[in-house]
């Protein structure tokens, strides 16, 4: 069915020693990655608390930018300023509930148990921030046909 490949690779012909260009061990690369996953979840954050400041979030940007900068080796990460009003927070939440997930998959990958267990935490806390949400919604879509009509 398939034809075996009667050739050298063109790939490593071209690149002749093998040995001229750096490699990343496997665990490099996942820390590259959960630097990645973790910073941008820190840049949502940090728009969070800029449109509603809270302790939490306070706490949880400090911890995430400390795990940023243990696994990028030392450099502080770049922080985010304030983008966006109080319609964006349902969707800030909603993208920061993803990139927490992300990071703890790669953190599960890589048994690092400090990131792991604050990406959970940050995907309870960004999931109880969207139940909030909803239920408020909703209490007021039920109050509002109410006052419409003047029965209370």
């Amino acid at each position: 069915m398939y034809e075996p490949i009667r050739t050298k690779s063109v790939h490593s012909t071209m690149a002749g020693n093998t040995t001229d260009f750096p490699h990343r061990s496997r665990e490099e690369e996942l820390d590259i990655q959960l630097a990645g996953h973790l910073a941008a979840l820190l840049a949502v954050t940090d728009e969070l608390r800029a449109a509603a400041p809270t302790a939490d979030l306070d706490a949880a940007a400090e911890r995430l930018a400390e795990q940023v900068a243990r696994l990028r080796g030392g450099p502080a990460p770049t922080r985010a300023g304030a983008s966006g009003g109080q319609a964006r927070l349902a969707a800030l939440h909603r993208r920061a509930h993803a990139l927490a997930g992300r990071a703890l998959v790669v953190a599960a990958s890589r048994a690092d148990t400090a990131v792991a267990i604050l990406a959970a935490e940050r995907m309870d806390a960004h999931a109880a921030a969207q139940a909030a949400a909803q239920a408020a919604a909703q209490a007021a879509a039920q109050a509002e046909p109410q006052e419409l009509t003047g029965v209370g």
